[in-house]
């Protein structure tokens, strides 16, 4: 019965690994690119993100939303603002408009816009076109592999599915049938004075099982992403009888509305209070009659620690507010939470970060060592026992 489950995991393991290499090398490559984003981008854009001199006292929201509304070109609108606590830094003002339907990233986005304003003066710093933008595009290809949302995330998907699945079949063939020493040490080192081959084979074998926790985390939280059934049927599975949130909505008024200003302004400095000891706020403009201004408020790098209010677009008042400390949300609503943290590896900070990382490099190079191994092995069968199916002996 073991021999059985080590032959169909091989075979699930080689074939699987042949036909979905190319994407998981592009994702993890991307995922390498995209680990310390942020930190690269303020190296290389500064004029973006840090403001020439820290003023006294910051201009009202409405004004900095009027003045980056000024800087888009065809009269577009503010879909976005993000806020950092730290007093050197810029504002970051967004709008974008998507259409899912299309092939290609060109396509998918019909505009995206950033616009970074010094929030002491009022001065525009930059008026980025983010669709042109480097890491922009990596993200996309990382996500959609260029081909838009229907064709592009359905081959990632369903390519991060299958990697899940070769991560799990290289633990079976990983296990040796029979435990040894020197089984031992050939599982948790690469053999450096070997052969080319056998160092090749220790690398994919070795760094494989080293990477095999990080790398499913990565892969599930991908899949939540991508299968949107799956995702519901975790989070209610979890959720259990904890009852559901309801959706906050705006109160559409009766007579015509002109408040926008003392709105925004009223939400502006509701997060500048709230910013004190925490990282930053972001703030969704309402897109729809009925939707709410959803404000958040983030404690550290890790997005699910955070407080976030719903205010009514036309009164401002609060009509929902909670805290990523609040316990009555059930476990599937906050493992939910978590996903951007748990994918991205700043669920502990720097250090999962830092694993991630490690773990995306051994990622790409799993299926090029795994092809080379597959390449080798095809070389050794004999001409005569071509028909033959061998299956390798993996120590």
């Amino acid at each position: 019965m073991k021999l059985k489950l080590r032959k169909i995991a091989y075979q699930l393991h080689l074939w699987l690994g042949l036909t979905s290499g190319l994407v998981v090398v592009i994702m993890a490559a991307t995922g390498c690119i995209l680990a310390f984003e942020e930190e690269l981008k303020h190296i290389v854009h500064p004029n973006r993100y840090y403001v020439e001199n820290i003023g006294r006292n910051k201009l009202s929201l409405a004004e900095l939303t009027i003045k980056a509304e000024k800087a888009l070109p065809e009269d577009l609108k503010v879909k976005r603002v993000l806020m950092s606590s730290n007093p050197s830094r810029t504002y970051v003002f967004r709008t974008l408009k998507m259409n899912k339907e299309a092939w290609t990233y060109w396509g998918t986005y019909l505009y995206y816009y950033r616009i970074y304003v010094d929030p002491y003066t009022g001065k525009v710093q930059e008026i980025e076109d983010a669709k042109k933008d480097f890491f922009e595009i990596v993200l996309d290809l990382h996500r959609r592999l260029l081909l838009g949302e229907k064709i592009g995330k359905t081959i990632t998907g369903y390519s991060t599915l299958i990697f899940a699945v070769i991560l799990l079949s290289g633990l079976v063939i990983w296990y040796p049938r029979k435990m040894s020493k020197a089984m031992l040490k050939g599982m948790f080192f690469i053999k450096t004075s070997a052969n080319w081959k056998r160092i090749n084979y220790d690398i994919h074998n070795v760094l494989g099982f080293y990477s095999v926790i990080p790398l499913l985390i990565i892969s599930y939280s991908a899949l939540i992403w991508s299968f949107e059934d799956a995702d519901q049927w975790i989070k209610n599975t979890l959720n259990g009888n904890t009852p559901m949130e309801k959706k906050a909505k705006s109160t559409i008024p009766s007579v015509k509305f002109s408040n926008r200003e003392n709105i925004l302004n009223l939400i502006g400095n509701t997060m500048e209070r709230g910013l004190k000891n925490k990282e930053s706020a972001l703030i969704n403009f309402p897109r729809s009659e009925e939707a709410t201004y959803y404000a958040e408020l983030v404690y550290d790098e890790r997005q699910y620690r955070n407080e976030h209010f719903n205010f009514d677009q036309y009164s401002g008042e609060v009509l929902k507010s909670q805290s990523y400390k609040n316990k009555n949300i059930g476990y599937g609503t906050a493992l939910r939470e978590r996903n951007y943290d748990f994918h991205t590896g700043s669920i502990l900070g720097l250090t999962t970060r830092i694993i991630y990382f490690l773990a995306a490099i051994i990622a790409l190079s799993l299926p090029i060592t795994g092809f080379i191994m597959y390449l080798n092995k095809k070389k050794k069968k004999p001409k005569h026992k071509k028909n033959k199916v061998v299956f390798p002996s993996h120590h």
